[in-house]
């Protein structure tokens, strides 16, 4: 299942503070990202629980959502997908276009060479 622009607003958030209630997660949203109302965010969790993106804990007065699935296992499929569609599965033409476009710092290279070092051995 492949989760929309605020589906994946509403995992950021879980992701990064564990799982949640719908009003932790509507005043990070508003904290972060816009303007959300209450309403909106809690049908659309309601939404990603029946779709299996969230699994919601019912066995206290407040409901706690968090995600189904791994931070990483999500990103891995998303990117995934993209690099598929938009890059016809090469991942150095991702880089490429992704270097090109942005300003790397020496520190961000540093990890980039560590990273590929690592993979060569």
């Amino acid at each position: 299942m492949e989760p929309t622009k605020s589906e994946l607003e509403i995992l950021q958030v879980l992701w990064e503070h564990g799982p949640q209630t719908v009003r932790f997660v509507n005043d990070k949203l508003n904290e972060e990202k816009r303007s959300v109302q209450y309403t909106s965010t809690l049908k659309l969790m309601q939404i990603m629980a029946e779709k299996g993106i969230l699994v919601r804990d019912e066995s206290s007065m407040k409901h706690v959502y968090q995600p189904a699935e791994a931070e990483h296992k999500t990103k891995d499929a998303l990117l995934g997908r993209f690099v598929d569609s938009m890059y016809k599965g090469s991942a150095s033409s991702l880089v490429m276009q992704l270097f090109g476009n942005r300003k790397t710092s020496a520190e961000e290279l540093k990890e980039i060479r560590e990273f590929l070092n690592n993979l060569d051995q």
